[in-house]
Formats: structure tokens, C-alpha cells, sequence
């Protein structure tokens, strides 16, 4: 499996977790071309603590299965965004005000915008 394929495979999983914990608005921006961080960004919403806790927990358990353990988490505590960095994709945890006021869609409006349906 070629990186990019690994970095599709993580994504699908990610997403499925996601949708597993009920997340709100998931977006997956693939910034391969225009950076060097990560080959995609997966966003997503939840609206509460403890839901934002166990979407966070569920990515980990699910890419875990995989052999893939995130370098970093970041912002567990407060859970009003929660970055996971597993290297070949980054996923980004908020509730709906942070969400809206980092606007990494925005920020990242260089990279390609796909549809979770896309990782199928």
C-alpha cells in the first residue's frame, strides 16, 4: 500500500468513527499538494464535552486497530478542539464556537475540499 493509499485508508476509518459518535458537519480537506504537514484534514463537530471526549476516544480506538497511534492529542481536556496528529492525516475535534471562529476551512481554502462519501 503506497502512502497515499495509507492516508485514504486512515481518513475512511476516521470518518467512520466520526459517524460512529454521531458528528456534526464533517468536512476532509486534502492539503497534500499545498503542504507538507499531512496529506488530508479531517474536520468535524460535536456538541457537547463529553461527545467531542468519545469522538476523539473512538478515532483513537479505530486507527489504533490499525496500527496507527496518533503523535499527539491535543486540547483533551477542554474539548473545544481537540487536534490528533497521526502524521499522514490530522483530525480536528470542536464544538460549534471554536469551530466557527478558527474557520479552518477557510484558512486551508488552498487545499482540495472532499466529501466523506468520497472514502467509501
Amino acid at each position: 500500500m503506497n502512502s497515499m493509499d495509507k492516508s485514504r485508508e486512515m481518513t475512511r476509518l476516521a470518518i467512520q468513527a466520526l459517524e460512529d459518535k454521531k458528528a456534526e458537519d464533517i468536512q476532509i480537506i486534502d492539503i497534500s499538494q499545498v503542504s507538507i504537514l499531512a496529506d488530508y484534514f479531517i474536520i468535524a463537530s460535536g456538541t457537547n464535552r463529553s461527545q467531542i471526549q468519545a469522538m476523539t476516544d473512538h478515532v483513537s480506538e479505530a486507527l489504533g486497530r490499525s496500527g496507527d497511534i496518533p503523535k499527539q492529542v491535543e486540547g483533551y481536556d477542554t474539548a473545544n478542539w481537540i487536534l490528533m496528529d497521526f502524521g499522514d492525516i490530522i483530525v480536528h475535534i470542536f464544538d460549534k464556537e471554536n469551530r466557527l471562529f478558527y474557520n479552518l476551512e477557510r484558512i486551508w481554502q488552498d487545499g482540495k475540499r472532499m466529501e466523506p462519501s468520497e472514502f467509501q
